[in-house]
Protein backbone atom coordinates (compact mmCIF):
# COMPACT_ATOMS: atom_id res chain seq x y z
CA UNK A 1 0.00 0.00 0.00
CA UNK A 2 1.18 3.82 -0.77
CA UNK A 3 2.24 5.46 2.32
CA UNK A 4 0.11 8.26 1.31
CA UNK A 5 -3.14 6.20 0.38
CA UNK A 6 -5.50 6.17 3.52
CA UNK A 7 -5.56 3.21 5.93
CA UNK A 8 -9.14 2.95 6.67
CA UNK A 9 -10.87 2.29 3.21
CA UNK A 10 -14.13 4.08 2.51
CA UNK A 11 -16.03 1.07 2.96
CA UNK A 12 -15.87 -1.15 6.10
CA UNK A 13 -19.07 -3.18 5.90
CA UNK A 14 -17.50 -6.01 3.88
CA UNK A 15 -14.46 -6.29 6.71
CA UNK A 16 -14.07 -9.28 9.10
CA UNK A 17 -13.74 -8.34 12.79
CA UNK A 18 -9.88 -9.45 12.90
CA UNK A 19 -9.57 -6.86 9.34
CA UNK A 20 -10.74 -4.24 11.55
CA UNK A 21 -8.27 -5.15 14.26
CA UNK A 22 -5.53 -4.86 12.15
CA UNK A 23 -6.59 -1.44 10.51
CA UNK A 24 -7.42 -0.11 13.86
CA UNK A 25 -3.90 -1.11 15.43
CA UNK A 26 -2.12 0.31 12.19
CA UNK A 27 -3.28 3.94 12.95
CA UNK A 28 -2.02 3.13 16.72
CA UNK A 29 1.43 2.58 15.51
CA UNK A 30 1.41 5.03 13.43
CA UNK A 31 0.55 7.54 16.26
CA UNK A 32 3.29 5.94 18.34
CA UNK A 33 6.70 5.32 18.94
CA UNK A 34 8.41 8.47 19.52
CA UNK A 35 9.31 10.56 22.79
CA UNK A 36 6.26 13.23 23.61
CA UNK A 37 9.00 15.78 24.60
CA UNK A 38 5.46 17.88 24.99
CA UNK A 39 4.93 16.00 28.01
CA UNK A 40 8.29 16.12 29.52
CA UNK A 41 8.65 20.23 29.02
CA UNK A 42 4.87 20.12 30.68
CA UNK A 43 6.26 18.70 33.74
CA UNK A 44 8.93 19.99 34.16
CA UNK A 45 8.03 23.69 33.64
CA UNK A 46 4.84 23.12 35.41
CA UNK A 47 6.69 22.34 38.54
CA UNK A 48 9.27 25.09 38.26
CA UNK A 49 6.70 27.31 38.10
CA UNK A 50 4.71 25.81 41.07
CA UNK A 51 7.55 25.94 42.82
CA UNK A 52 8.79 29.69 42.19
CA UNK A 53 5.56 30.80 43.72
CA UNK A 54 6.98 29.90 46.58
CA UNK A 55 9.69 32.41 47.25
CA UNK A 56 8.16 35.35 45.20
CA UNK A 57 5.48 35.10 47.67
CA UNK A 58 7.58 34.92 50.47
CA UNK A 59 9.56 37.58 49.19
CA UNK A 60 6.75 40.27 48.92
CA UNK A 61 7.27 40.52 44.93
CA UNK A 62 4.50 38.82 43.92
CA UNK A 63 0.96 38.95 46.21
CA UNK A 64 -0.46 35.69 47.50
CA UNK A 65 -4.29 36.40 45.60
CA UNK A 66 -2.44 36.25 42.32
CA UNK A 67 -0.24 32.97 43.05
CA UNK A 68 -3.32 31.30 44.08
CA UNK A 69 -5.03 31.09 40.83
CA UNK A 70 -1.35 30.14 39.26
CA UNK A 71 -0.87 27.60 42.03
CA UNK A 72 -4.26 26.08 41.29
CA UNK A 73 -3.62 25.36 37.70
CA UNK A 74 -0.43 24.18 38.33
CA UNK A 75 -1.87 21.73 40.23
CA UNK A 76 -4.17 20.93 37.53
CA UNK A 77 -1.64 20.35 35.04
CA UNK A 78 0.26 17.87 37.07
CA UNK A 79 -1.49 14.76 36.40
CA UNK A 80 -1.23 14.06 32.68
CA UNK A 81 2.44 13.99 32.37
CA UNK A 82 2.62 11.22 35.64
CA UNK A 83 -0.02 9.66 33.61
CA UNK A 84 2.55 9.87 30.39
CA UNK A 85 4.84 8.19 32.71
CA UNK A 86 2.34 5.50 34.18
CA UNK A 87 1.90 4.24 30.48
CA UNK A 88 5.43 4.17 29.65
CA UNK A 89 5.01 6.28 26.71
CA UNK A 90 7.92 8.75 27.71
CA UNK A 91 10.05 5.51 27.05
CA UNK A 92 9.37 1.91 27.14
CA UNK A 93 11.03 -0.53 29.90
CA UNK A 94 15.40 -1.20 28.60
CA UNK A 95 14.95 1.48 26.63
CA UNK A 96 18.11 4.58 26.66
CA UNK A 97 15.32 7.37 28.28
CA UNK A 98 13.77 5.01 30.76
CA UNK A 99 15.63 6.80 33.54
CA UNK A 100 13.51 10.13 31.85
CA UNK A 101 9.95 8.40 32.15
CA UNK A 102 10.64 7.41 35.63
CA UNK A 103 11.94 11.24 36.56
CA UNK A 104 8.75 12.66 34.96
CA UNK A 105 6.46 10.07 37.10
CA UNK A 106 8.67 11.18 40.22
CA UNK A 107 8.98 14.37 39.57
CA UNK A 108 5.63 15.37 39.12
CA UNK A 109 3.37 12.93 41.43
CA UNK A 110 4.49 14.21 44.82
CA UNK A 111 2.88 17.66 44.52
CA UNK A 112 -0.61 15.33 44.54
CA UNK A 113 0.28 13.57 47.63
CA UNK A 114 0.74 10.40 45.58
CA UNK A 115 4.11 8.06 45.14
CA UNK A 116 3.88 7.37 41.43
CA UNK A 117 4.47 3.81 42.27
CA UNK A 118 1.18 3.56 43.65
CA UNK A 119 -0.75 6.18 40.77
CA UNK A 120 0.95 3.71 37.63
CA UNK A 121 -0.06 0.25 39.95
CA UNK A 122 -3.92 1.65 40.83
CA UNK A 123 -4.34 3.18 36.92
CA UNK A 124 -2.95 0.33 35.45
CA UNK A 125 -5.38 -1.87 37.59
CA UNK A 126 -8.32 0.65 36.63
CA UNK A 127 -7.41 0.19 32.57
CA UNK A 128 -7.81 -4.10 33.21
CA UNK A 129 -11.15 -3.55 35.37
CA UNK A 130 -12.74 -0.39 33.63
CA UNK A 131 -16.25 -0.01 35.27
CA UNK A 132 -16.15 -3.34 37.45
CA UNK A 133 -17.83 -2.38 40.73
CA UNK A 134 -15.82 -4.38 42.61
CA UNK A 135 -12.07 -4.07 41.22
CA UNK A 136 -12.24 -1.05 39.04
CA UNK A 137 -10.53 1.95 41.41
CA UNK A 138 -12.37 4.57 40.33
CA UNK A 139 -15.85 3.06 40.06
CA UNK A 140 -16.34 5.93 43.21
CA UNK A 141 -16.50 8.41 40.64
CA UNK A 142 -19.77 7.38 39.02
CA UNK A 143 -22.22 9.38 39.64
CA UNK A 144 -25.74 10.16 37.61
CA UNK A 145 -24.48 13.78 36.98
CA UNK A 146 -21.96 16.29 36.86
CA UNK A 147 -23.26 17.83 40.23
CA UNK A 148 -23.29 14.59 41.59
CA UNK A 149 -19.62 14.00 40.18
CA UNK A 150 -18.10 17.14 42.25
CA UNK A 151 -19.95 15.85 45.27
CA UNK A 152 -18.40 12.27 45.15
CA UNK A 153 -15.20 13.49 44.10
CA UNK A 154 -15.46 15.32 47.38
CA UNK A 155 -16.58 12.88 49.77
CA UNK A 156 -14.15 10.27 48.46
CA UNK A 157 -11.51 12.26 49.98
CA UNK A 158 -12.53 11.61 53.50
CA UNK A 159 -10.43 9.30 54.99
CA UNK A 160 -13.03 6.45 55.84
CA UNK A 161 -14.02 6.85 52.05
CA UNK A 162 -14.35 3.57 49.98
CA UNK A 163 -11.98 4.95 47.38
CA UNK A 164 -9.32 4.79 49.88
CA UNK A 165 -9.73 0.79 50.42
CA UNK A 166 -10.58 0.49 47.05
CA UNK A 167 -6.73 1.73 46.42
CA UNK A 168 -5.43 0.15 49.47
CA UNK A 169 -7.22 -3.09 48.03
CA UNK A 170 -5.49 -2.62 44.43
CA UNK A 171 -2.12 -2.46 45.99
CA UNK A 172 -2.82 -5.71 47.64
CA UNK A 173 -4.44 -7.83 44.87
CA UNK A 174 -0.88 -6.68 42.99
CA UNK A 175 1.65 -7.66 44.99
CA UNK A 176 2.41 -4.13 46.27
CA UNK A 177 1.29 -3.89 50.27
CA UNK A 178 4.29 -2.01 51.19
CA UNK A 179 2.92 1.34 48.96
CA UNK A 180 0.46 1.52 51.51
CA UNK A 181 2.50 2.70 54.12
CA UNK A 182 4.87 4.27 51.63
CA UNK A 183 1.26 6.43 50.39
CA UNK A 184 0.56 7.12 54.71
CA UNK A 185 3.91 8.46 54.42
CA UNK A 186 3.47 10.72 51.96
CA UNK A 187 -0.13 12.05 53.47
CA UNK A 188 1.98 12.36 56.94
CA UNK A 189 4.79 14.35 55.63
CA UNK A 190 1.97 16.64 53.24
CA UNK A 191 0.49 17.42 57.12
CA UNK A 192 3.77 18.44 58.77
CA UNK A 193 4.74 20.42 55.50
CA UNK A 194 1.63 22.38 56.23
CA UNK A 195 2.03 22.38 59.40
CA UNK A 196 5.46 23.65 60.31
CA UNK A 197 4.43 26.53 57.55
CA UNK A 198 1.47 27.30 59.66
CA UNK A 199 3.77 27.24 63.14
CA UNK A 200 5.71 29.70 61.48
CA UNK A 201 3.56 32.67 60.11
CA UNK A 202 3.05 31.16 56.35
CA UNK A 203 -0.64 29.39 56.85
CA UNK A 204 -2.37 31.75 54.86
CA UNK A 205 0.50 30.88 52.17
CA UNK A 206 0.18 26.79 52.72
CA UNK A 207 -3.32 27.28 52.25
CA UNK A 208 -3.35 29.35 48.97
CA UNK A 209 -0.65 27.50 47.16
CA UNK A 210 -0.99 23.99 47.83
CA UNK A 211 -3.71 22.55 50.17
CA UNK A 212 -6.74 24.41 47.80
CA UNK A 213 -5.10 24.28 44.67
CA UNK A 214 -4.89 20.54 45.53
CA UNK A 215 -8.33 20.04 46.67
CA UNK A 216 -9.48 22.02 43.63
CA UNK A 217 -7.51 20.21 41.40
CA UNK A 218 -8.33 16.72 42.31
CA UNK A 219 -11.81 17.69 42.17
CA UNK A 220 -10.86 19.14 38.20
CA UNK A 221 -9.26 16.13 37.60
CA UNK A 222 -11.70 13.52 39.08
CA UNK A 223 -14.56 14.80 36.74
CA UNK A 224 -12.55 15.16 33.14
CA UNK A 225 -9.97 12.19 33.76
CA UNK A 226 -12.56 9.95 35.18
CA UNK A 227 -16.02 10.71 35.20
CA UNK A 228 -17.08 12.69 32.13
CA UNK A 229 -14.89 10.16 30.00
CA UNK A 230 -16.62 6.86 31.48
CA UNK A 231 -20.72 7.92 32.20
CA UNK A 232 -22.29 6.55 32.75
CA UNK A 233 -19.93 3.64 33.89
CA UNK A 234 -22.09 0.48 33.48
CA UNK A 235 -20.31 -0.81 30.27
CA UNK A 236 -17.08 -2.99 30.76
CA UNK A 237 -16.53 -4.26 27.02
CA UNK A 238 -13.44 -3.36 25.47
CA UNK A 239 -15.28 -0.70 22.67
CA UNK A 240 -18.02 0.61 25.38
CA UNK A 241 -16.71 1.28 28.79
CA UNK A 242 -15.49 5.04 28.14
CA UNK A 243 -16.57 6.92 25.08
CA UNK A 244 -15.09 10.34 22.87
CA UNK A 245 -17.57 13.04 24.08
CA UNK A 246 -18.13 16.49 23.42
CA UNK A 247 -17.02 18.64 26.01
CA UNK A 248 -18.18 22.76 26.94
CA UNK A 249 -14.68 23.23 27.90
CA UNK A 250 -13.26 22.10 24.74
CA UNK A 251 -10.84 19.57 24.42
CA UNK A 252 -8.10 21.77 26.34
CA UNK A 253 -10.23 22.57 29.16
CA UNK A 254 -11.19 18.81 29.76
CA UNK A 255 -7.48 18.14 29.63
CA UNK A 256 -7.70 16.41 26.04
CA UNK A 257 -10.21 13.87 27.67
CA UNK A 258 -13.13 14.15 24.69
CA UNK A 259 -11.16 11.44 22.84
CA UNK A 260 -10.08 8.84 25.74
CA UNK A 261 -11.93 6.01 24.18
CA UNK A 262 -8.81 6.21 21.88
CA UNK A 263 -6.45 6.12 25.14
CA UNK A 264 -8.46 3.06 26.74
CA UNK A 265 -7.82 1.20 23.37
CA UNK A 266 -4.49 2.45 22.86
CA UNK A 267 -2.59 3.50 25.98
CA UNK A 268 0.76 3.61 24.28
CA UNK A 269 -0.26 6.54 22.37
CA UNK A 270 0.46 10.00 23.75
CA UNK A 271 -2.14 12.25 24.98
CA UNK A 272 -1.36 14.97 22.66
CA UNK A 273 -1.48 12.28 19.50
CA UNK A 274 -5.33 11.00 20.35
CA UNK A 275 -7.49 13.77 18.75
CA UNK A 276 -5.86 12.63 15.40
CA UNK A 277 -5.35 9.10 16.04
CA UNK A 278 -9.47 9.74 17.03
CA UNK A 279 -10.20 11.12 13.80
CA UNK A 280 -8.43 8.56 11.34
CA UNK A 281 -9.67 5.44 13.73
CA UNK A 282 -13.54 6.52 13.78
CA UNK A 283 -14.77 5.17 11.00
CA UNK A 284 -13.33 1.53 12.67
CA UNK A 285 -14.91 2.85 16.05
CA UNK A 286 -18.07 3.49 14.63
CA UNK A 287 -18.25 0.07 13.50
CA UNK A 288 -17.36 -1.58 16.22
CA UNK A 289 -20.49 0.38 18.21
CA UNK A 290 -18.62 2.46 20.46
CA UNK A 291 -20.09 5.49 22.20
CA UNK A 292 -18.99 8.63 20.52
CA UNK A 293 -19.78 12.40 20.61
CA UNK A 294 -20.02 14.76 17.90
CA UNK A 295 -16.42 15.78 17.91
Amino acid sequence: MNAEAPIVPANLSGLSDKELRRLENRIARKYSGKVPWIAVVWAFGNLAVWLSLWPLVFSGLLPLWAAFPVATVNMALVYLPTHEAQHDIIARPGTKLRWLNELVGHATSWMLVFPFQVLRVTHLDHHRHTNDPELDVDITTKAEGPWQAIWASIRNRQPDAKRNHDYAASLVRNGRPGLIMLSLAYKLGFIGILGTLAWNGYALDALFLWWLPYQIAITYILFFLSWAPHHPGKETGRYTNTRSWKSKVGNIGSMGMQFHIVHHLHPYIPLHLTPAAYREMRPILEARGCRLGDN
